[in-house]
């Protein structure tokens, strides 16, 4: 997978996050968006549009590469909309057009 080119990425590091440090920082459930995403994951692979051993082997690598400063469970989101945009499903301009309407939502209230 390309590491060039996905700054719309990589911007979504807000500041105050940073990757968990501690054993305890990592336990917890995880949030409902992370099943949902999880499920969808398996649904492109199923389809054939996004295999999950590839994608697994992407968050390994990403995720200790490029994207090492975000938080863990946030990563396989990230490899995620990162294979999409490798593939040409979306790109950079419409991930950045979408993220701006769901932020949009989230502090209308």
């Amino acid at each position: 997978m390309n590491a060039g080119g996905y700054d719309v990425l990589r911007q979504t590091l807000d500041p105050r996050e940073r990757r968990e440090r501690t054993l305890p920082e990592l336990d917890g459930k995880p949030a409902p968006w992370e099943s949902s995403m999880q499920a969808t994951c398996e649904c492109l692979s199923w389809r054939g549009s996004l295999d999950n051993l590839e994608r697994r082997e992407a968050e390994d690598e990403l995720g200790e590469t490029i994207y090492v400063d975000f938080p863990v469970r946030a990563r396989s989101a990230l490899v995620t909309a990162h294979a999409l945009l490798d593939l040409g499903v979306i790109s950079q301009d419409e991930l950045q057009a979408r993220m701006d309407a769901v932020r949009a939502r989230f502090t209308r209230g």
